[in-house]
């Protein structure tokens, strides 16, 4: 039977254990979202990950979703990323970009621009801006067909830096309630041109994205995440199944790494049914976005004997830089502190204390 703790080949990196580190916001970046050192020292700390996926990074200015998040969209952020992917390669570890493009899930106060989307609708929320607290979420604009190519071409362009700045590759995430997976829902795009209506209107945003960061890096190092019926940021997807069985048979050709999907729902059957659609890796994470789950050794060995490749953990990699020893040994894990989840100096970032024998 397959364990957590066996190799495995992702492209052409050979992972030495099938544990992930999810991407988790941290919202420990400069102002201008430049990598710090304490990014470089927390990234390092957790290199015994089978493979980390950073924090999400903003492929534009206009994509970025909250203060303090980093971006790969300048020769200065390249520079500042390099610090953290070295840390990490010298412990041996191997990293991966999260490019995330917020849409509708973000305000002027922190980027300065309108938040754009499919349609000009907006969330019924507040989304936290920084020193002005949650305020709440404005109607963004909407995306004229050649702005959605303008995107497309931000995240292959935010790939590239990715390589530059010594990633060994990038996910594109898809899931959660951002910019593609906006695209993806039936409420938040209310478009009628080619890039909404159909099942075939509402995947070809993500499916030019993941041909062309593909083409601009290589498909082997490209993953997408996804959550299948996830309602985060209020997202409604009509016929789960059909939309995301469309959306697998779209990428497949490009052969992408991986898929990274959330268990977003109480139904694993519908996921279950995805991974036998997908013909290449398959990490799941058994948690879902702020679930009520805890991804622990019984559901990673779960959803191994379900068919996945790799699992990824996330809330316990916040207090367990050494989770893959824990898991191992069977040493009890840290809680976290949420008071310092987002935010804030190294206290809750880097204090965390390795399980000591």
């Amino acid at each position: 039977m397959t364990s957590i703790f066996d190799g495995f080949q992702l492209g052409n990196l050979k992972l030495p254990n099938r544990i992930v580190m999810s991407p988790m916001t941290r919202n420990r970046a400069t102002p201008d979202g430049l990598a710090t050192p304490s990014m470089a020292t927390y990234y390092a700390q957790r290199a015994t990950a089978g493979l980390i996926v950073t924090e999400s990074t903003q492929p534009s200015l206009q994509g970025q979703s909250a203060p303090y998040t980093p971006g790969l969209h300048n020769d200065e952020q390249v520079a500042a990323w390099r610090t953290v992917t070295a840390a990490v390669h010298a412990n041996g570890g191997r990293i991966f970009a999260q490019l995330l493009h917020a849409g509708r899930v973000s305000h002027p106060e922190i980027a300065g621009k309108q938040p754009v989307a499919p349609s000009a609708i907006a969330l019924n929320g507040d989304v936290f801006t920084g020193p002005k607290g949650p305020l709440p979420a404005p109607v963004p604009r909407a995306l004229s067909a050649q702005e959605v190519r303008d995107q497309v071409q931000a995240f292959a362009d935010a790939a590239r830096h990715a390589i530059d700045a010594g990633f060994d590759g990038v996910e594109l995430q898809g899931a959660s309630g951002y910019l593609i997976q906006q695209f993806l829902s039936s409420n938040a795009n209310q478009r009628t041109d080619a890039y909404g209506g159909s099942v075939t209107g509402r995947i070809r945003f993500a499916v030019e994205v993941a041909e062309a960061v593909a083409d601009a890096i290589g498909a082997d190092r490209v993953g997408i995440r996804v959550s299948p019926g996830g309602q985060v940021w209020e997202m409604v997807e009509e016929d789960v199944p059909q939309l995301y069985s469309a959306l697998f048979d779209a990428l497949a050709p490009i052969g992408l790494a991986y898929i990274h999907a959330i268990a977003a729902t109480e139904d694993d059957d519908v996921l279950l049914a995805l991974r036998k659609a997908w013909p290449n890796t398959f990490i799941v994470n058994p948690g879902g976005a702020f679930g009520p789950r805890y991804t622990d050794r019984a559901w990673a060995d779960q959803w191994l004997a379900g068919g996945a490749d790799l699992i990824s953990f996330g809330r316990a990699y916040i207090a367990n830089p050494d989770l893959v020893e824990r898991l191992r040994t069977g040493a009890p894990l840290n809680e976290a502190n949420r008071d310092t989840w987002y935010g804030g100096g190294d206290t809750g970032y880097l204090d965390y204390v390795s399980h000591q024998h």
